[in-house]
């Protein structure tokens, strides 16, 4: 997806919002999947999903499910949404404790403590394609986060502390994959909440790019 795609969604609302107030809102809205309130925080690699779904999280004491941890390798870009839909989403809307193993991306495989994720009133949800068009009549609320791209890179780079070729070609197919997903699955234009994750944010608030009406 180029930039000014992102930025063409975009309803001249750019501003700093407190996250208590967007807190306010997702606990005003009654919970769509089983006793859940599910926020999806999507958008590309290395764009702040993580860390704006931690801060927000936070101030709704809610647990964060990280769509990574899903993956079964990188081939699996996409395609973990089954795995996905049996571990968690099913339990948690029948009012079950969803328990899963993360992918080991150092040793390739699941392994590890179970991670369990009680049905909480508010479940935030981060990764590409959280909020893809499937889960969409259960979400409370969806949030697209976005930068720029040199940005995403350098933060990719950074955080998975490899530069090598091997890994530049599997990261630019991932991101090529990426704006094919947005673009088919029109996801910033659904998105009812767009956050500029390059900004300097704080656990107080963040940058908002557009805000429209739910539905």
């Amino acid at each position: 997806m180029r930039r000014n795609d992102v930025a063409a969604t975009a309803q001249d609302s750019r501003r700093c919002v407190p996250f208590d107030d967007l807190a306010a809102v997702i606990l005003s809205r009654p919970p769509r999947l089983g006793p859940v309130r599910l926020v999806a925080v999507d958008g590309p690699s290395g764009a702040g999903k993580t860390v704006f779904a931690d801060r927000l999280a936070r101030r709704l004491n809610a647990p964060v499910l990280h769509t990574d941890d899903l993956l079964d390798g990188w081939a699996d870009q996409f395609t973990f949404w089954a795995r996905l839909e049996e571990q968690v989403l099913q339990p948690l809307r029948c009012g079950r404790i969803a328990e899963y193993q993360r992918y080991r991306w150092d040793r390739p495989g699941f392994g590890g403590e179970q991670v369990r994720i009680e049905p909480a009133g508010v479940v935030v949800m981060e990764g590409v394609s959280s909020a893809r068009r499937v889960i969409r009549p259960e979400l409370s609320l969806a949030v697209f986060v976005t930068a720029p791209p040199l940005l995403r890179w350098t933060r990719v780079l950074a955080r998975d502390g490899t530069a090598d070729i091997a890994f530049s070609a599997y990261l630019e197919r991932w991101r090529a994959a990426e704006d094919r997903h947005f673009a088919a699955d029109r996801t910033p234009q659904y998105a009812e909440v767009g956050v500029d994750g390059g900004a300097d944010g704080s656990d107080e608030g963040y940058e908002q790019l557009w805000r429209r009406s739910p539905g």
